[in-house]
């Protein structure tokens, strides 16, 4: 009994212990010339969707939630963020090449029509970025005829 007393108060010390180590935010007040919705002009319905869906991973602005400022979580989050930033960043879409922007459209249509995006984990807690069937299609109609347009 005493070992497992012992065991839980060193598990309390390290718990507050890690969160005096902080994570950078992913935050930006401004939105670059190089961002998907300036250089494409998207529709206004879109806009609202992939924003509400996708900008909190795959931009360099995220809408931190309350949970963020507690480790182990906030490094959960920033690992995530910087996955989906690796994979897609769209305030960088300018600076791709048509080839690589191609290459993500196909991407990023796929990812909607088999329901791997916006992740499961994502909209446990964020039920507004649920994509319903009408907004995958026109999504993915607004992405085909982009990618079309590229080649």
């Amino acid at each position: 009994m005493k070992f497992i007393k012992i065991i839980a108060w060193l598990a309390l010390v390290a718990l507050i212990v890690i969160q005096f180590f902080p994570i950078i935010l992913n935050e930006s007040d401004t939105v670059p010339q190089s961002d998907f919705m300036v250089e494409n002009q998207v529709p206004a319905t879109i806009k609202n969707r992939l924003q509400v869906s996708c900008y909190d991973c795959h931009s360099n602005n995220t809408d931190y939630p309350w949970y963020s400022k507690i480790q182990p979580a906030a490094w959960y989050l920033e690992d995530h963020i910087q996955e989906g930033k690796d994979e897609l960043n769209f305030n960088e879409w300018a600076e791709y090449s048509d080839r690589r922007k191609n290459s993500k459209l196909r991407s990023i249509i796929s990812q909607i029509e088999e329901d791997k995006m916006p992740l499961d984990s994502y909209t446990l807690i964020h039920k507004d970025a649920i994509l319903s069937d009408e907004d995958k299609r026109v999504i993915i109609d607004y992405m085909t005829a982009l990618k079309d347009s590229l080649e």
